[in-house]
């Protein structure tokens, strides 16, 4: 990790969007969530936390990874301590790949941080739980935090009309999974790490170069994108990068998608012995995704959490096909390796992935 990441340092990636300020400017704009009586808060937090443990225990005997690895709980937070604690992981992510930047202006920096704030402020009433394996570790341990959102956790329960024990069991299942993926891989968090940097290597092109790009993307849209496109703005993005970029864009998509993919799984398959009503919190939890206002709509549009979404749902069907192929242990050979992991197309033909991993 680098020693001055963005906001907190003098490198020239702090001129170039400055996290301290977006912190500060979601913390502003957010409600702090819903109205809580102080006794049950209380018991909300040790629920949480006490869940965070079982959980883990519950993720390492379906899928075997980790088993020798201690059990922690979780970190309950707020809204605000969530905003800024992500900010934090932000600024050391982003720093591996733009502590090498010219850097732009304190007032560009600024702004930046502002526009950054904004959709923070959107995330930290949404986000349920997180686990963030580039924030520092506490105590000075490895890196990583499992972060579970009190307020957020506690309003979608109640918005669902589930039991609150069943409903926090199965978020801390999805998060557990993701702590279990990092802390028993030890090479995912410097892949992903390598694969964004390539990919934000692309924000020191030329203005020149960008624009000898143009002519290729506007002939990509009026061809109609091909099979390997993305809808909406991340075709075009994808077109705008060169062959590098989109070729670590691939990556990064391919493994976020195993990645929730797999937690998602995991959390539904532990089963009802766990968590008795987890059919019923499935689906509510499916059509809540898919409600809301027309505003709330639009955002999830743009900041791409419906495209989010369906990665989920892509990434589970690859799971659920390779488990049901070749079972837990034969799955788990996407751990072995980063020649292992899927490619962005096998994660939508898990049979392609199957045959080159087992032949």
């Amino acid at each position: 990790m680098p020693p001055s990441p963005p906001g907190r340092g003098g490198g020239a990636a702090q001129r170039s969007l400055d996290w301290d300020v977006a912190a500060a400017t979601a913390a502003r704009l957010m409600r702090t969530g819903p109205e809580v009586p102080r006794e049950e808060a209380v018991r909300a937090v040790r629920g949480l936390r006490r869940a965070s443990a079982a959980a883990e225990t519950h993720v390492r005997e379906l899928t075997g990874l980790g088993l020798d690895l201690p059990v922690l709980e979780g970190d309950v937070v707020d809204r605000r301590e969530w905003v800024r604690a992500a900010a934090h992981g932000l600024a050391e992510l982003t720093g591996l790949a733009l502590s090498s930047r010219s850097g732009g202006s304190e007032l560009g920096a600024r702004g930046a941080g502002v526009q950054a704030g904004l959709v923070l402020s959107y995330l930290g009433t949404k986000v349920l739980g997180q686990y963030d394996p580039f924030l520092p570790g506490e105590h000075g341990g490895e890196p990583g935090r499992l972060l579970l959102v009190a307020p957020n956790i506690v309003a979608a329960q109640r918005a669902l009309g589930v039991p609150a024990a069943d409903f926090t069991m199965w978020v801390c299942l999805h998060e557990s999974t993701h702590r279990l993926q990092f802390n028993a891989v030890p090479w995912l968090r410097d892949h992903f790490a390598d694969s964004l940097g390539v990919l934000l290597s692309d924000l020191d092109s030329s203005p020149g170069e960008l624009l000898g790009r143009l002519p290729a993307v506007v002939r990509g849209l009026r061809a109609g994108p091909d099979e390997r496109s993305s809808p909406g703005m991340l075709g075009v993005v994808e077109l705008l990068q060169g062959p590098r970029q989109r070729a670590a864009l691939d990556r990064i998509l391919a493994l976020s998608t195993l990645l929730e993919g797999h937690a998602d799984h995991v959390m539904d398959a532990v089963g009802p012995s766990v968590v008795p009503s987890v059919a019923t919190i499935r689906r509510r939890f499916t059509e809540r995704r898919q409600g809301g206002g027309l505003l709330d709509r639009l955002l999830r549009s743009i900041l791409g959490v419906d495209a989010k979404m369906r990665q989920y749902a892509q990434g589970a069907a690859f799971t659920r096909h390779v488990v049901d192929r070749v079972g837990m242990d034969g799955f788990n050979a996407v751990w072995s390796s980063p020649e292992h992991l899927p490619t962005r197309s096998e994660t939508t033909e898990p049979e392609s992935w199957v045959r080159r991993v087992h032949g």
